[in-house]
């Protein structure tokens, strides 16, 4: 519970942050084109507060739903408009300008990825390196002959210089191809090829991790357990731990490596666990009980810690990876293409059954996902914000009435008819639309409510 204030801030920072840029989005190209604009309200229903500026007094307002936002446009539809301002209207403009308009919200997502991306891969981060740990028996890294220590430097010509950078490239893969070739180097400097097949990735319809299914799994040292880092207000630093404490036993099981110590705290959940300690060589005893977390619709238990790397290691694991200017521009626009690609391409097996529907992740998973990312530091959360505005951008561009690819797909009827689609067709379609957003909706709610249950 303690980490509840923490989590939901990083979420609520996250998605206010969105959805602003989806509306200005909105809210800029409609000034642009000449239209007035009533309403920019962040949230839906009632008004919590409001304040009136700008040269059309528009009404700049929080609303009681936090979960979205609008603009609301000077429109004959939805009310008298007076005739010194029918010029004014949405509705009078031209399908270019009404299509620009409706565009501008998911375009904004894309630029504030592309713009997230640009400044994290210029600043650079410390990033794992792409060595690979001993598979498991019979599994497909297995049968294509890697073995532990072998470090990825490309995936069919492509270079890998991150453990990030394997992952995205094998799943992206996975995705349309049977197989892939890892180009591979070994401690002793000696340079193969891996044929890995990939079938085993989409099993169970995506749902876990894939790359765990495929057998790759990174390389971890047998480290001692000296605690690192500790959490502010983790489990850990509540149970008094301190940094530089060698963790020997917890209950009656004694501890060697790090690795241990991290299965042992997992599977325990909140069962309270008694840790047998080393601090300046004297030996004494605490107790920790486990925050619980949910992690693919599995109960886990973690106590805030990290393991305490020596330089040698940190140098043998890890690298920093930073680009120049353009270079990091042309790189942000790949990413923000390839997972917008990837997002539909996923959506689209989703809908023929390919893909499993308990991959959808509603605002439950979303903030967990944004507090554990804010945790790993300003630039795992900021690659984090990227992603969610990328998919916040696709999921806009949907052609389903009530959303801005609904909208866009009436302009083009109506370009193509020379007339606008009848009251009636778009009250339909506005039904229709809500329907298949509530279904969404509630299908994200379930999935939610499955992994932090564990059912």
């Amino acid at each position: 519970m303690s980490e509840l204030p923490f989590y939901l801030a990083a979420f609520g920072l996250a998605l206010g942050t969105l959805i602003v840029v989806h509306e200005l989005g909105h809210y800029l190209a409609a000034r642009w084109c000449g239209v007035k604009v009533l309403r920019f309200s962040v949230g839906f229903g009632k008004v919590i507060w409001q304040r009136r500026f700008g040269a059309d007094g528009t009404e700049w307002a929080l609303s009681i739903f936090p979960l979205g936002g609008y603009v609301k446009m000077l429109d004959e539809r939805e009310g008298d408009v007076d005739t010194t301002e029918l010029h004014r209207a949405f509705n009078r403009q031209t399908v270019g300008k009404r299509s620009i308009i409706v565009a501008a919200g998911p375009l904004a997502n894309f630029l504030l990825a592309i713009l997230l991306y640009w400044g994290v891969f210029m600043v650079g981060s410390n990033e794992l390196l792409p060595i690979l740990g001993q598979p498991t028996a019979s599994s497909p890294a297995a049968i294509a002959q890697i073995h532990g220590g072998e470090q990825v430097r490309s995936i069919d010509g492509e270079p890998v210089a991150t453990w990030n950078d394997l992952r995205w490239q094998v799943l992206h893969k996975a995705v349309d191809q049977e197989s892939t070739v890892l180009e591979v180097i070994n401690a002793q400097g000696e340079i193969a090829l891996r044929r890995l097949y990939l079938a085993a990735a989409s099993e169970q319809g995506w749902e876990g991790d894939a790359l765990e299914r495929l057998g790759l799994r990174f390389y971890r040292p047998d480290l001692p357990a000296v605690i690192g880092k500790l959490a502010e207000g983790g489990a850990g630093q509540r149970a008094g731990l301190q940094q530089g404490d060698l963790v020997l036993a917890i209950d009656d099981k004694a501890i060697t490596h790090w690795h241990e110590l991290v299965i042992t705290i997992r599977q325990a959940g909140g069962r309270s666990l008694r840790l047998h300690l080393q601090r300046n060589g004297q030996n004494f005893a605490v107790d920790v009980v486990p925050d619980v977390f949910s992690e693919r619709g599995q109960q886990i238990g973690r106590i805030g810690v990290a393991v305490a790397e020596s330089a040698e290691t940190q140098r043998e694991l890890r690298t920093h990876v930073s680009y120049g200017f353009f270079e990091a521009g042309q790189k942000a626009l790949r990413e923000t293409w390839d997972k917008s690609v990837f997002s539909l391409v996923m959506l689209g097996k989703m809908l023929t059954g390919e893909v499993s529907w308990k991959n959808l992740s509603g605002p439950v998973t979303i903030a967990d996902y944004a507090g554990q990312s804010a945790r790993l530091g300003l630039d795992y959360y900021v690659k984090f914000m990227a992603l969610i505005s990328i998919s916040l951008g696709v999921l806009n561009l949907l052609p389903i009435p009530v959303l801005d690819g609904g909208h866009l797909m009436y302009h083009m009827l109506e370009a193509i008819r020379r007339k606008p689609l009848s009251e009636r067709v778009m009250a339909i379609g506005q039904q229709f639309g809500l329907a298949v957003l509530f279904t969404l909706m509630a299908f994200a709610f379930f999935n939610d409510l499955t992994r932090l249950f564990g059912g």
